[in-house]
């Protein structure tokens, strides 16, 4: 009876501490979007916006220059690619400098440093959705792009790019807390990353020693993922879910235990 008594209040207590942590991030997140698009004009419509508008210039171009994609449309190729690479990009790159800009809602028993990256990321991840949701319907309206061949590799890619991609951001923002130079890395470390990450190729299409190769980069295997989903058995696809589930673990375990420790480095802004 004791025992039954003990089990119901441990899970009682697990609700509710998933309640305030809900509340919290809900919290973090409505402040993140007043702080970065106000109240005004459009506000978070511009994250959706943003995306959209550059994914769309660059179908265009694509389109226009006659690139070919290995006989799939170029336009699907694209928006397989540039989408899931503005969410690394907004969700890894966007983390660093956070934790200084959170640190005052601190004294807040509630509130820790890895919650503000948390509702940062899933902020950047909702706006990028939103942005793939609406331009993908467009184009698929317009007959431009042949419809998605399976939606839940669709997703997984989706949202393994984003796990990804946070972990990442949590390394980043650590280190840029407790090393200046860091923060002024990051966009160079994107852009300088941008041939290998997998976006401009499919594994397939390169010889068998730079598979091998391509293969130890988690990214490549979140846009074969992604791509999979979107083009069937029409690609031939190469990734892990295994390999990509242990760099994901990995990267956030690391980046947790970063966070943790470079509290006291942080200084106010």
């Amino acid at each position: 009876m004791n025992r039954g008594s003990a089990n119901a209040r441990g899970s009682s207590q697990f609700i509710t501490g998933l309640k305030i942590q809900g509340r919290v991030l809900g919290a973090l997140i409505m402040r993140e979007m007043l702080i970065r698009y106000g109240r005004e004009n459009i506000g978070f419509l511009w994250l959706a916006l943003e995306p959209m508008m550059l994914t769309t210039g660059v179908m265009v171009m694509w389109t226009l220059l006659n690139h070919e994609a290995h006989g799939l449309t170029v336009a699907a190729f694209v928006l397989s690619g540039y989408m899931p690479l503005t969410l690394w990009r907004h969700i890894s790159g966007h983390a660093v400098s956070c934790l200084r800009q959170n640190l005052p809602l601190m004294y807040h028993r509630q509130i820790r440093l890895a919650d503000a990256l948390i509702a940062r990321a899933l902020l950047e991840t909702a706006g990028t959705t939103v942005a793939l949701v609406i331009v993908y319907t467009v184009v698929r309206l317009a007959n431009i792009i042949p419809p998605y061949q399976n939606l839940g590799l669709l997703l997984a890619g989706w949202l393994f790019m984003a796990w990804f991609s946070f972990a990442v951001g949590l390394v980043f923002a650590a280190g840029s807390e407790r090393f200046e130079f860091v923060e002024k890395l990051v966009p160079p470390f994107q852009y300088l990353t941008l041939p290998i990450g997998g976006m401009f190729f499919m594994v397939a299409w390169l010889p068998s020693g730079a598979q091998r190769l391509a293969l130890y980069i988690p990214t490549v295997h979140c846009f074969e993922i992604f791509r999979a989903g979107v083009f069937g058995d029409t690609v031939q696809s190469f990734y892990d879910v295994d390999y990509l589930l242990k760099c994901c673990l990995f990267t956030t375990a690391v980046g947790f235990f970063l966070i943790n420790r470079v509290r006291n480095h942080i200084k106010f802004e």
